[in-house]
């Protein structure tokens, strides 16, 4: 632990190879991190559907980046994104364009993150902001994106803390997609913003 109480994560750091690699893990965090969702029967949600987007999106050689905590060898979380290029498909749904411009691309000037989560058991103890900081901090976009149900109180609150604003709405192509409000983040992130309570490895 350190002094504010906050555990001593461990980071590990893998590109789309290495984290197909460690795909058994990604299932695991997610099925844990996500039970309450699988258990509803959203077909959005199913470990099936989850998989088929985690293989879709290591398989597409656009620049995926996975970061997972681990604590005493066991994995509490993880997070992924990627840069996006200019033929992405990751505006395609946009309901309204907030500004003219927004959503051109280049490789350079935004990236997505698309996934963070985290075991049940260590909810609440600082790992998804240390998840967050450890993948944004390498980064050298202009700016992040992400998507996020609007009702997911939690996760909104968590995201405005860390600087987030909203953007617009977004409903993805993927089947049974729900309608997501589009927050963006500048960056890089203020250095005494990020968590210096964790090693990386």
């Amino acid at each position: 632990m350190t002094l504010s109480g906050t555990p001593e994560f461990e980071f590990r750091r893998y590109d789309a190879e290495q984290a197909r690699a460690v795909r058994t893990t990604v299932e695991d965090v997610y099925r844990d991190a996500y039970a309450d969702a699988i258990a509803s029967g959203d077909p959005f949600d199913s470990p099936e559907q989850f998989m088929t987007r985690f293989d879709a999106y290591t398989a597409s050689g656009r620049g995926f980046d996975m970061v997972v905590a681990y604590l005493d060898g066991e994995p509490v979380g993880q997070t992924w994104g990627w840069p996006l290029g200019a033929d992405t498909a990751w505006w395609r749904g946009l309901l309204e364009e907030p500004e003219p411009g927004f959503t051109e691309e280049n490789g350079t000037r935004t990236f997505a993150l698309s996934e963070i989560m985290v075991r049940r058991r260590w909810t609440g103890q600082g790992a998804a902001h240390a998840l967050h900081d450890e993948l944004l901090a390498r980064r050298n976009e202009k700016r992040a994106t992400l998507l996020v149900e609007a009702d997911n109180r939690t996760a909104y609150r968590a995201y405005k803390a860390w600087g987030w604003h909203r953007a617009g709405r977004l409903r993805p192509s993927w089947p049974d997609a729900p309608l997501f409000d589009v927050l963006i983040l500048p960056l890089p992130l203020d250095p005494s913003d990020i968590r210096g309570d964790a090693r990386l490895v």
